[in-house]
């Protein structure tokens, strides 16, 4: 079976590469990373991808052809990096707010029957709304009809509130339906997944610990497809907190923030949702590159009141456990924060061959 060639543009981690290289229909030609660390660690966990280590600015048209080896490109997926769009962040119009004008000049080079376009439901509101429909225009112009949507991975089997703006455009009239939710609270969707589905199988680790095994075997679906292809656990070491921290995280209750504190241990700076528990019931809220930093947003762990291990990131966002992260414990967060969650990729690649076939 011949098979539909992709290309990974802002590839990070290989996120959202994943669900077009678990898919029998796709071969993805190559990827582009600017940032040495992340590229090594796309490359440990694609090693048949041409993996372009170097600014996006320089993949010349000789470069690409040289790439793809002449081959016809069938589909183009990328997000530029949405720090500057994350209404989290400064929301300035920078240098890598306009990447998207690289996304699309490799649009034009390769010129694929279809490309799918990511980024943080912040673009929809940047510059006043008008940001996202000058990249739609000029996704036009290049003869592609554009759909867009906003997306919860939520709704997809992953343990988090992870909200995505998903642009799609094909050539000519443009038949890409977007994947229905499967998880929820309507008829016949499965309950949303929860951290305790995510996270009960691991052993219990106070601040600082860490552990190589696992707690028990797989207790559900999610837990067994993340353990898949994995005997025994990696990335499972929480950071060492200071004292005083570990007192304020022991007693927040499940769910709770710095306002359920003791007037003593309450924190004096910092926004509501800072030094604040996750609920072990619940779906995690949207996972940041931040996400072992408990005064940096809501991510303590709330059975164990330590911060999370690299793993546990990786859990809530629904990379399996034999992905691998690479560089200091930072960077790998970093890797892990900044990625299209697995289960998501899979949903978008599912709908990609329906829409080529």
């Amino acid at each position: 079976m011949a098979k539909y060639k992709v290309i990974d543009l802002f590839a990070g981690v290989g996120g959202l590469s994943y669900g077009f290289a678990h898919n029998n229909h796709f071969k993805i030609i190559f990827a582009n990373e600017y940032e040495k660390d992340i590229a090594t660690a796309y490359s440990m966990n694609h090693p048949g991808v041409n993996m372009i280590n170097d600014d996006i600015r320089n993949l010349t048209e000789e470069r690409i052809l040289k790439a793809t080896k002449g081959q016809t490109i069938d589909v183009l997926v990328g997000g530029p990096p949405c720090q500057s769009y994350s209404t989290l962040g400064k929301r300035q119009m920078d240098d890598r707010a306009w990447l998207f004008e690289e996304y699309c000049r490799i649009l034009s080079i390769v010129k694929p029957k279809i490309f799918l376009f990511e980024n943080v439901s912040g673009l929809l509101s940047m510059q006043g709304g008008k940001l996202i429909e000058v990249i739609k225009e000029r996704f036009h112009e290049l003869g592609y009809e554009v759909q867009s949507k906003l997306l919860n991975a939520v709704d997809y089997g992953v343990p988090q509130y992870r909200e995505r703006v998903i642009l799609v455009g094909m050539l000519g009239q443009n038949g890409f339906e977007y994947p229905a939710p499967t998880h929820g609270k309507g008829k016949g969707l499965l309950p949303y997944v929860t951290l305790s589905d995510a996270l009960s199988d691991l052993p219990k680790i106070a601040s600082g610990g860490s552990a190589t095994k696992y707690a028990s075997k797989p207790k559900n679906d999610y837990q067994r497809f993340l353990r898949e292809n994995s005997t025994s656990l990696e990335e499972f070491e929480a950071p060492k907190n200071g004292a005083r921290l570990r007192a304020i995280m022991e007693a927040l209750p499940d769910g709770g923030s710095k306002e359920d504190l003791p007037e003593e241990l309450r924190p004096t700076s910092g926004y509501g949702n800072t030094y604040a528990k996750m609920w072990w019931k619940k779906p995690a809220p949207t996972i940041t590159r931040n996400f072992a930093t408990p005064s940096s947003s809501r991510c303590i762990h709330p059975r164990d009141s330590r911060s999370l291990t690299t793993r546990e990131g990786a859990r809530l966002q629904s990379f399996p456990d034999d992905y691998q992260f690479y560089g200091s414990r930072s960077r790998k967060n970093l890797e892990v924060g900044n990625a299209v969650p697995p289960l998501l990729s899979i949903a978008l690649a599912n709908q990609v061959v329906k829409a080529l076939k």
